[in-house]
């Protein structure tokens, strides 16, 4: 009968010290996720700007014939002239509103509702799509406006718009490194689902 009670009760603090375990690893990986997720925020908060401020102003001497002086004209370039450029607006303003508010609602809930973290999970994956999508358009506007393409006799600008170019690579590069941090939360969350202590 001792042997019995001591048993149950060493079954118990067993038991005990795992949900404690799980806990511990739940908090630690809700920590985690909120640093992921502010990152994302300032990633893809970032990415937004530069392009959204991205425009340049180039006076370039263009000749008419060969015995006049050549006549200075003005090119401009804007971020909203391509729509690839546009379209990474979008996502980045997209992506970091959504970033804002799932960072709000994990604050919010105390509860550890396993339909908010299913949804959130979706959601994750569908910025995920969203910022690789934005910024492999933007990635290949990018390259023919650098490299140009001889087959169609489209020129090359980015020796013209160089600094419009970096700036639109680096609104690139950020929004990559965007849709990396949410596939991360992807991963994360995915695994935290499975530590979740019921």
């Amino acid at each position: 009968m001792e042997v019995e009670r001591r048993r149950g009760k060493m079954e118990e603090e067993r038991k005990n010290e795992e949900m404690k375990k799980m806990g511990n690893d739940y908090d630690n990986y809700h920590k985690v996720e909120m640093v992921f997720r502010v990152l994302g925020f300032v990633l893809s908060f970032v990415a937004a700007i530069v392009v959204g401020l991205n425009n340049q102003t180039k006076v370039v001497p263009l000749a008419v014939s060969l015995n006049s002086p050549p006549l200075d004209y003005t090119f401009i370039a804007k971020w909203h002239y391509l729509s690839a450029f546009v379209y990474l607006l979008a996502t980045n303003i997209i992506a970091c509103s959504y970033s804002f508010l799932s960072l709000f609602l994990l604050l919010k809930n105390k509860s550890k509702d396993n339909i908010l973290g299913l949804l959130i999970i979706v959601l994750d994956t569908v910025m995920v799509a969203l910022l690789f999508s934005g910024s492999g358009a933007a990635g290949a506007v990018g390259v023919i406006a650098y490299q140009g393409n001889t087959h169609v006799q489209w020129n090359k600008v980015c020796d013209i718009y160089g600094r419009f170019c970096k700036q639109v690579a680096a609104s690139t590069v950020l929004s990559l490194a965007g849709a990396v941090v949410f596939m991360s939360l992807v991963v994360l969350a995915s695994v935290g689902l499975q530590k979740r202590p019921n």
